[in-house]
């Protein structure tokens, strides 16, 4: 490895854990959905750890087919500008859809008294339905919702690997270029699972009994402004 790769292995690393934090698309529609559909550790860790590989990988095999071909970096620059605009309006449009089934439910789904008469007394208890009406086709499937993340998570681009990292190192040998990808890719999704796990451990301690029949709500409000925030705040 020469000094050159070296630094641009450095400057990769560094460059991800940056573009991950200050990114908040990478990590909260995981913590956020995670709390809401009550997710494992485990599935959690799964989600976050196979959307950022796909995440990735989009912008890698797309800078690997430029490189090879000799397409002009504007033009890639071109195209994943529009990928992340695709990437931007499909978090706004899935969060912003979850949202509101998420309140239609939580409005459904309002604690109401049982008031029951016998010959000798009467009592009542607190019912709710539990979404027993309030279900969208789609959104009620719990199996569908990672799908959807790790469809938006392709479709956004890492937007500084392309011009600043891997047509840099292609310059030097294709084992630079290697070695600078895998050091961007490697600290973006171990960044990613870090605040991920965090914050979920975190938010566990939180008490959140009165709210939470507004955790699909909060969710989805959540993951809509994530999008408006990469849109028009270009996070």
């Amino acid at each position: 490895m020469n000094k050159e790769i070296l630094i641009l292995c450095t400057t990769a690393a560094s460059i991800g854990f940056i573009h991950t934090i200050f990114g908040p698309d990478h990590y909260l529609p995981f913590i956020v959905m995670s709390k809401a559909r009550k997710w494992p550790v485990s599935k959690t860790a799964v989600i976050t750890f196979l959307c950022g590989i796909g995440h990735i990988l989009s912008s890698v095999v797309l800078g690997f087919i430029g490189i090879a071909f000799g397409v002009a970096l504007m033009k890639l620059e071109a195209l994943e500008a529009f990928r992340g605009n695709l990437a931007a309006w499909a978090f706004i449009g899935f969060g912003f859809a979850y949202f509101v089934w998420g309140l239609h439910r939580a409005i459904r789904n309002k604690p109401h008294v049982h008031l029951h008469d016998h010959k000798e007394s009467r009592h009542h208890h607190e019912h709710a339905h539990h979404g027993e009406h309030s279900h969208v086709h789609g959104l009620e499937n719990k199996n569908i919702t990672p799908w959807i993340l790790f469809t938006i998570f392709v479709l956004g681009p890492c937007e500084p690997l392309i011009p600043i990292l891997m047509y840099p190192a292609a310059k030097n040998s294709i084992s630079g270029l290697i070695l600078v990808t895998a050091a961007f890719g490697t600290v973006t999704i171990l960044t990613m699972l870090s605040v991920v796990m965090v914050s979920s451990w975190g938010i566990s301690f939180i008490p959140l009994r009165k709210m939470e029949r507004y955790a699909h709500a909060l969710a989805g409000g959540t993951i809509c402004l994530s999008g408006l925030a990469i849109q028009f705040l270009g996070l």
